[in-house]
C-alpha cells in the first residue's frame, strides 16, 4: 500500500499542476475574451479532441498492456506506433477539417480552423508514447507528458492574450504551442528517431489495434458523453450560452483531477497484477476515499460557486453559477466510474463500460434536445448530471459483477483503512 500511495502522491503533484495550468488559461481567456469568444473556442475545439479520442485508437492503454505483460518487445512496438500514428493523424486531420467547414452552423475562418486541427498529429504521437512509461510503470515520466505542455500552454496564452492581445487566434496558437512542444521532447526522450521504419510491424499493429480499437470506441462513446453538450448547444443555442456552458464545466473538469490521480496509477498497476480479486479490492478502498474527498470538495464548491465563478471569471459568467451547482451531483457520481474503469480497462475488459455510457449518452442527447431550446447552458447541465449519474449508477452494478466484489463491500468503509493511509502518507513525507 505504501508504494501503491507514493505513485499517487507523485501524480497528485502532477495533477495540482495541471489544475494550476488549466485554471490560469481559463481566468486569461475568460477575462480577455468573454463568453461569447469562449463559445467559439469551445465549439472549434470539440470536433478535434473528440477525434483524437478516436485517432488514438487505444494505443496508449494497449501499449501499456503489452508492456506491462512482457508480451511484445518495446522496439517492436513503438515502431508500430510511429506507423500507426501517421495514417490516424492523417485521417483526423481530414475528417475535422471537414467538420469544421463544411457541418459546422457557424462560418468559422481558415485561419482559425486550421489552428483547432493543427495539434492533432502532435497530440496523437504524445498520447501514444505515454503509454510506454504506464507499461514501464515509469510514473515520474509519465507526469512530465501531463504537466509540462499545460505549462508551456499557460505561458503562451498569457503571453498572446495580455501583451500582444492577440484575440481568438492568439488563444488558438497558444494551445498548439504546448503539444509541439512535448512532442519533440518524446521524439528524443524515446529515441523514436530509429523507429521510422519502412518495413510495416504487421503482427504488432494487428495486436495494437485488436485490443487498442476496443479502448477506442469505449473512449469516444465516455468523451461523447461528456462533449455533446457542446456540440448541441453549438446547434441549439448561441456562442453565449456555449460559453458560459463551458466555464462552469471547466471547473468540474478540474474536480475530476482527484479521481484522475487514482485512475492512472490504477491502470498502471492492473495491467500488471497477479492477482485481480486483492488489487481490486485495493481499488475499492482508493474509489471509498476518493469519494469522501469528492463529496467533501463538492459542497464547497456548491456554496461558493457564486464567489469562484465571479471571482476567477468575472460579472459576464454570472451565468456559469448554476451551470457548475447543478453538475456538481452527477460529478460525485460519475467518480465511480472514473476510478473503477481503470481496472477494468488495465485488465483488458474496456468493454464493460460501454454498456453503462450507452445508455447514459442517449440519455444525455435526447434531454439535451429536449432541454437545451428552452434553457441554454442549465438545460445542457441538468441533462449531463442526469445521464453522469445512470452510467455511474449502471456502472457499479458491471463491475461488481466483473470483479466478484458486492456492491456492499465495495461501499463499506473502515476504520483500518484510514489509518492504513494516514501512516503511508506519514512515511511519504518523512521521505
Amino acid at each position: 500500500m505504501a508504494t501503491f500511495v507514493s505513485d499517487i502522491v507523485r501524480v497528485a503533484f502532477s495533477r495540482i499542476a495541471v489544475i494550476f495550468c488549466g485554471l490560469g488559461v481559463s481566468i486569461i481567456t475568460a477575462r480577455y475574451l468573454g463568453p461569447e469568444n469562449n463559445g467559439i473556442i469551445s465549439s472549434l475545439v470539440v470536433y478535434p479532441s473528440l477525434f483524437m479520442t478516436i485517432g488514438s485508437l487505444g494505443i496508449r492503454q494497449s501499449t501499456t498492456y503489452f508492456i506491462g505483460k512482457n508480451s511484445i518487445s518495446i522496439e517492436s512496438i513503438k515502431t508500430a506506433i510511429v506507423q500507426i500514428w501517421f495514417f490516424t493523424s492523417l485521417f483526423c486531420i481530414i475528417v475535422c477539417a471537414a467538420l469544421l467547414f463544411f457541418f459546422s452552423p457557424n462560418n468559422y475562418k481558415s485561419e482559425l480552423v486550421l489552428l483547432a486541427i493543427a495539434p492533432i498529429p502532435f497530440s496523437l504521437f504524445v498520447t501514444y508514447n505515454s503509454g510506454i512509461f504506464l507499461g514501464k510503470n515509469e510514473i515520474k515520466e509519465f507526469n512530465k507528458v501531463n504537466w509540462l505542455p499545460n505549462v508551456v500552454i499557460l505561458l503562451a496564452t498569457y503571453f498572446f492574450l495580455v501583451p500582444l492581445n492577440a484575440g481568438l487566434n492568439g488563444a488558438m496558437l497558444a494551445a498548439l504551442l504546448g503539444p509541439i512542444f512535448m512532442f519533440f521532447i518524446m521524439l528524443f526522450k524515446n529515441d523514436f528517431l530509429n523507429s521510422f521504419r519502412i518495413k510495416i510491424e504487421y503482427s504488432v499493429i494487428k495486436s495494437l489495434l485488436s485490443l487498442g480499437i476496443i479502448y477506442a470506441i469505449a473512449l469516444m462513446v465516455i468523451n461523447l458523453n461528456y462533449r455533446i453538450d457542446i456540440i448541441l448547444l453549438e446547434r441549439l443555442s448561441s456562442n453565449y450560452e456555449t460559453g458560459i456552458y463551458s466555464k462552469g464545466a471547466s471547473i468540474t473538469q478540474y474536480l475530476w483531477q482527484i479521481p484522475m490521480v487514482l485512475s492512472t496509477i490504477v491502470f498502471a498497476r492492473s495491467s500488471n497484477a497477479k492477482d485481480d480479486l486483492l488489487f481490486s479490492n485495493k481499488v475499492a478502498k482508493l474509489l471509498r476515499i476518493s469519494i469522501i474527498a469528492i463529496s467533501l470538495v463538492s459542497i464547497v464548491l456548491f456554496f461558493l460557486a457564486e464567489y469562484i465563478i465571479v471571482g476567477l471569471y468575472g460579472l459576464d459568467f454570472m451565468g456559469s453559477v448554476r451551470v457548475l451547482q447543478i453538475l456538481l451531483p452527477g460529478v460525485v457520481v460519475l467518480t465511480v466510474f472514473k476510478v473503477m474503469n481503470m481496472d477494468l480497462a488495465g485488465k483488458g475488459k474496456p468493454w464493460v463500460s460501454m454498456k453503462a455510457m450507452i445508455p447514459g449518452l442517449i440519455c444525455n442527447i435526447l434531454l439535451n434536445i429536449w432541454l437545451i431550446p428552452q434553457y441554454g447552458a442549465v438545460g445542457a447541465s441538468i441533462s449531463s448530471t442526469i445521464s453522469y449519474s445512470l452510467a455511474g449508477v449502471l456502472f457499479i452494478i458491471f463491475y461488481s459483477k466483473e470483479t466478484r466484489l458486492s456492491i456492499i463491500d465495495i461501499f463499506t468503509f473502515k476504520r483500518s483503512e484510514f489509518k492504513e493511509l494516514y501512516y503511508s502518507v506519514l512515511k511519504i513525507i518523512k521521505r
